[in-house]
């Protein structure tokens, strides 16, 4: 049955599988612990793959390295896979504009609060909002100006 929850998880790992960010959108691993094994188990059998693409634990992995980087976006074992990408390449691509193409793991870390805007402008509770990395960014920036303002008002 078709639904506008196609997105489970949005992760980031560095290159030793630590979590870097994570966001769970449903109750598959509703526990700390659960989340990180699952993440442990996704990076083991990612890091050394050419491929895009994983079922792992009956879901849908797609993902991508960058440097020293893995993203992952999580969908069901029925999610169209194009979709997923869709929201992967979105996140990938508006980061590197952010980034201005310096996407590793020390400039993400600087830049964490451009990052959790980004997500919440793609995803939300699980849905997908845009696909648009222009969009993305334009937006992120509107919320920076913003935030901002409001900082010098104070």
């Amino acid at each position: 049955e078709p639904s506008l929850y196609t997105v489970k998880a949005v992760i980031i790992l560095d290159n030793d599988g630590e979590r870097l960010f994570a966001k769970y959108y449903d109750g598959s691993y509703p526990s700390t612990k659960e989340q990180r094994v699952f993440e442990k188990n996704i990076f083991s059998k990612t890091q050394r793959s050419d491929s895009e693409i994983a079922l792992l634990e009956g879901l849908t992995v797609v993902y991508r390295s960058s440097i020293d980087l893995y993203f992952y976006v999580i969908g069901s074992p029925y999610e169209n896979e194009l979709m997923l990408t869709a929201v992967l390449n979105c996140l990938f691509d508006s980061l590197s504009q952010m980034l201005r193409k310096n996407v590793e793991k020390r400039a993400l870390l600087e830049n964490m609060e451009g990052l959790f805007l980004a997500v919440d402008e793609i995803v939300d509770g699980g849905v997908v909002l845009e696909s648009d990395p222009q969009q993305v960014v334009h937006r992120v920036l509107q919320a920076a100006k913003e935030q901002i303002k409001w900082t010098l008002l104070r």
